[in-house]
């Protein structure tokens, strides 16, 4: 039996059913309602706290998000290998960005206390975080880990 997965559209909101096995073979769809890539090779800068709890709530598989400033060195130099693990791990994975200067509330719930942080998701509960810049390679490494390890909820 092929696991269904969901996926929030980040350009329009929508939840979006795609198989496991598809995404597990790379496969990349797009938006039932937008048509546009429900995955695109980058993180996604989450420009609402209404919209990270949605992306949060309705999609099924891991997310991890970059709680970042910009005004934060380690932060911005994190930001091209953040993109770079999201050209990796997608479609299996979705990665968000969140600007802890414009969505304190988001920060401030997931006990943000400094930056750059990773937390991964899975259906909606934390299962890890990691602070402090990492390159690419070691950040698809402790994604991987987390979700060999048993922490998909």
């Amino acid at each position: 039996m092929n696991t269904i997965e969901t996926i929030a559209c980040t350009s329009c909101g929508s939840v979006n059913r795609a198989p496991a096995s598809k995404l597990a073979a790379g496969a990349r769809p797009t938006c039932g309602h937008c048509h546009r890539p429900l995955f695109n090779g980058e993180p996604y800068e989450v420009a609402t706290e209404e919209q990270f709890d949605k992306l949060l709530a309705q999609t099924s598989i891991p997310i991890l998000v970059d709680f970042w400033a910009p005004w934060c060195g380690p932060c911005l130099q994190m930001a091209p290998h953040f993109k770079t693990a999201a050209r990796a791990l997608e479609p299996n994975l979705k990665l968000l960005k969140i600007d802890t200067e414009r969505l304190t509330g988001a920060a401030a719930r997931n006990g943000i206390k400094s930056i750059p942080t990773m937390i991964l998701f899975a259906n909606g509960s934390e299962i890890a975080r990691q602070s402090g810049a990492m390159p690419a390679k070691a950040i698809e490494q402790w994604v991987k880990q987390q979700l060999a390890g048993g922490n998909r909820a």
